[in-house]
């Protein structure tokens, strides 16, 4: 019986469980996922929360609806991952976990200490964050009282988890301040350690375009050294100060702290990973997939499933000692909520930046490129509903893996 042993139930571990049950007999294969949590986030609605659009409600379910019955669940912290030994430890019983294969998708998270000052006496008074539920929550409770002033958004450090929803969360503070009759009252700040609004150049300006259009101040390559709460106000290294009313902050991200205690991570705790083929640079039978890569692709939901359906082949062909293939192209796509009930769509991969176009059938869409419409918008709401129902359970959309030129504009 060969063993698979996958490491987080989250967005990547999910989906590839239920791909690979599909694919592997079951009187030959035992699968095993391990988890500390029973709980299913989705964390992209985590955006809407401070908003009022989506409530804890909308964005949480229970790990084991969503994987097959013959898919063992663990549920423990996980101690040591030690590859050399092919064997893993809980933190609960210390109890060993022998695999011949591994596929680690521990994710990513926000590490707020990492910044001094920013868990300090401000944290959740007039600092919050909005990529954790809890925060998110206690940010929606802030907001429905606050008289406005000077808000201020921190990105701490790339890379994060979607990097369009600093900006997401801007454009949607612009709308719903508009929505209260207050936003003369409110002054929207980007601070970010990126020298524009994105990380793609084609992309950068027109969200660059938009921020100006909204009256959304950018305050460029501010890497952060430090939060003074008493004093309200966030300092770089180069000491630059911006003074805030409130602070809305995106920590810095890491990986789990088992790949730190493993030895198998690089400083922020994200695992070397072969670009194309999502295996561990340093271990034969070890894959990475989600958020857990040191990948330069985005950490998106979007962007494990399309590392899903390419891993899927090329772990079969492992499995029975063939060569892996370069099938992975670093391939996201990116519902970017503009506010108004409008949207953006982007498309990209690590060679080709965000193009003009139609998506995903060339020349009808629905869905249009690097312009804001309607329809895009939709599109982002709808997409919860395929997240729970399609992509989490391992189905597939008629949508490739790697990124198609047609229909995009390449001039």
């Amino acid at each position: 019986m060969k063993r698979l042993l996958i490491l987080g139930a989250g967005t990547a571990g999910t989906m590839v469980a239920n791909r690979l049950a599909k694919e592997l007999d079951r009187d030959e294969w035992k699968i095993t996922i391990v988890d500390q949590e029973e709980t299913h986030y989705y964390q992209p609605g985590f955006l809407f929360i401070p908003f009022g659009i989506y409530d804890k409600k909308d964005v949480i379910k229970p790990r084991r609806d969503f994987l097959p019955p013959q898919v063992e669940m663990i549920l423990s912290p996980i101690e040591l991952i030690e590859p050399e030994k092919n064997q893993v430890v809980l933190a609960k019983d210390g109890r060993i976990l022998a695999y011949d294969y591994l596929i680690v998708a521990t994710g990513s998270h926000v590490v707020p200490a990492e910044t001094p000052g920013l868990l300090g006496e401000g944290w959740r008074k007039s600092i919050f964050d909005f990529y954790t539920i809890d925060g998110a929550l206690a940010l929606q409770k802030f907001l429905r009282t606050w008289e406005g002033g000077r808000l201020v958004l921190n990105i701490a450090e790339m890379p994060i988890k979607c990097p369009v929803a600093p900006l997401e969360f801007l454009f949607l503070a612009d709308w719903f301040f508009h929505e209260r009759g207050m936003r003369d009252k409110v002054e929207l700040v980007l601070a970010t350690p990126l020298p524009g609004a994105f990380t793609k150049p084609k992309a950068a300006a027109l969200l660059g375009d938009l921020l100006l259009e909204k009256g959304i101040a950018v305050e460029t390559e501010f890497n952060i050294e430090r939060v003074e709460p008493e004093e309200k106000a966030i300092y770089s290294y180069d000491e630059r100060r911006i003074a805030y009313d409130l602070l809305v902050t995106v920590p810095v991200n890491m990986g789990a702290a088992v790949i730190e205690r493993s030895g198998m991570g690089d400083d922020l705790n994200f695992i070397p990973t072969e670009k194309h083929t999502l295996k561990a640079k340093k271990y034969a039978n070890v894959f990475v997939l989600g958020d857990a890569t040191d990948l330069p692709s985005s950490k998106a939901g979007s962007v494990a499933h399309f590392q899903v359906d390419g891993f899927i082949e090329n772990f079969l062909r492992y499995s029975d000692g063939l060569e892996l293939k370069e099938l992975f192209d670093g391939h996201a796509n990116c519902y970017i909520e503009s506010g108004f009930g409008k949207g953006f769509l982007i498309d990209f991969n690590y060679d080709v930046e965000p193009l003009p176009g139609h998506f995903p059938l060339p020349g009808f869409g629905p869905f249009s490129l690097l312009k804001e419409s309607r329809m895009n918008h939709w599109g982002k709401v709808m997409f919860r509903w395929m997240y729970w129902h399609i992509l989490l359970k391992g189905k597939e959309l008629p949508i490739p893996a790697q990124l198609s030129l047609a229909g995009k504009y390449t001039n």
